[in-house]
């Protein structure tokens, strides 16, 4: 039993369930293991044909549900063109559940408040300090899908070294933010103003905006939030302040015995004073010479700031810019086809473990089972959908069960009966 003083270990980060393969090598793959002769091997690509074609129309009829239930969140649409039917929070609360649902089917996996947290605290890629107002929006979730890692550099001891630094990179995330409605709280109003005192991109009120990015490395995860802003570091503020105190003290010194001078025949001529000394002139130009020249000082470092700010602004654009895929009700059309095709996997995998064990398999020797067959014949590690893939199965009659065990119905039957799911689909009235 651990001691007192032990502290919980922190939960470990679920697995992958993406199959990052090729329909096409899925198939090749399967057959290539040999446990088919000639005519059930033309059987099962049949059977993996007539599968795709009826989850694509299925898949294609969650996209128009998709799209329609967006619209009126959609900040590319006119917000005079109408609002949701009825109430807009159950609105809400169905798009929400439509694509979650659809991005999870995508083998998505959410990222938690904690994984963010501990994201944050890393070292990141992109070498600037950054501030997302995340309490300006009603809602940020991220999901992501597969991961790698990567050696990057980094500047120590001021930039003079630099050392290698692996980081943890997210192959696809996908953000989806809900911004508050318009008026919601005189909150709301200050920071719309501050925003825009920024330069930050008014985005309407009660939108939903979706983002796509490839290739995120996880500490920069909170370089994707909308509106978020480069901000000066201490390290930045040294290197710009030191040495403009180091500059400014000699002329701060040089003016605090000229100054007095110069406030002097400025009264004299003000007819404040009565008389002024012959080298006063000289010693008051002297001054107003070197207020010009700190005037011209400050500016020049002031300029040297908003530089600095500018070239992290930059850095930040360009590694966003080009890792930005998609946005909004234009990501769609890829998540349902990449919802499609893991389903699609998941199901061919499931059935084949089943059509090739010599005997019906319990859901988690079917689970090792395929996940064995993965890793063996494709080199591929993923945490396997195994009830997604039974009930899919189920649903087309593809497998039998008997107390807990599931076996492969014959691909003979298994073809009629997707040829029946089919002729269902192609002869139903339309609407």
């Amino acid at each position: 039993m651990p001691g007192a003083g032990t502290q919980k270990a922190a939960a470990p980060e679920p697995r992958d369930r993406f199959i990052p393969l090729r329909k096409s090598d899925l198939i090749e793959g399967l057959v290539a293991e040999g446990r088919l002769n000639q005519a059930e091997q033309a059987r099962l690509r049949q059977l993996a044909r007539v599968l795709g074609a009826i989850l694509h129309y299925q898949y294609f009829e969650e996209l128009d549900r998709l799209r329609e239930v967006y619209f009126y969140f959609d900040p590319e649409i006119d917000p005079h063109a109408g609002g949701p039917a009825g109430d807009h929070e159950a609105a809400y609360r169905t798009l929400t559940d439509e694509f979650v649902r659809v991005v999870t089917e995508a083998n998505f996996i959410e990222i938690t408040h904690d994984e963010i947290t501990r994201a944050f605290a890393e070292r990141a890629r992109i070498r600037v300090k950054i501030k997302a107002p995340v309490e300006d929006f009603r809602d940020v979730r991220m999901f992501r899908r597969g991961h790698h890692s990567e050696t990057i550099e980094i500047p120590v001891w001021f930039g003079f070294r630099r050392r290698p630094l692996e980081v943890v990179v997210y192959d696809d995330v996908v953000l989806m933010v809900a911004t508050r409605p318009d008026g919601t709280t005189p909150a709301d109003a200050r920071r719309a103003v501050a925003s825009a005192r920024r330069g930050g991109q008014k985005i309407r009120g009660g939108a939903v905006l979706f983002k796509y990015f490839r290739h995120i490395a996880r500490a920069d995860l909170k370089a994707l939030f909308p509106n978020v802003r480069v901000v000066m570091s201490i390290a930045d503020h040294l290197t710009l302040g030191v040495p403009a105190i180091i500059g400014g003290i000699p002329i701060l010194l040089k003016l605090a015995s000229t100054v007095a001078v110069l406030l002097v025949v400025a009264g004299f001529y003000l007819g404040l004073s009565g008389s002024i000394h012959d080298n006063d002139m000289d010693r008051a130009l002297a001054a107003l010479s070197g207020l010009f020249a700190l005037g011209a000082f400050l500016l020049r470092q002031w300029g040297n700031f908003h530089r600095q700010s500018l070239i992290h602004q930059k850095q930040l654009t360009d590694n966003i810019y080009y890792r930005n895929v998609n946005n909004n009700s234009g990501i769609f059309t890829y998540l349902i086809g990449e919802a499609e095709e893991q389903d699609w996997k998941e199901a061919l995998l499931a059935y084949y473990g089943l059509l090739t064990a010599a005997s019906p398999l319990t859901r988690e020797a079917l689970y090792a089972r395929v996940e064995e067959l993965l890793a063996n014949a494709f080199g591929v590690a993923a945490d396997f959908e195994i009830d997604d893939a039974l009930a899919r199965l189920k649903g087309f009659g593809l497998l039998t069960e008997t107390d807990g065990r599931f076996s492969a119905v014959p691909l003979a039957d298994a073809l009629a009966r997707l040829d029946s799911e089919w002729s269902a689909f192609v002869t139903a009235p339309a609407g």
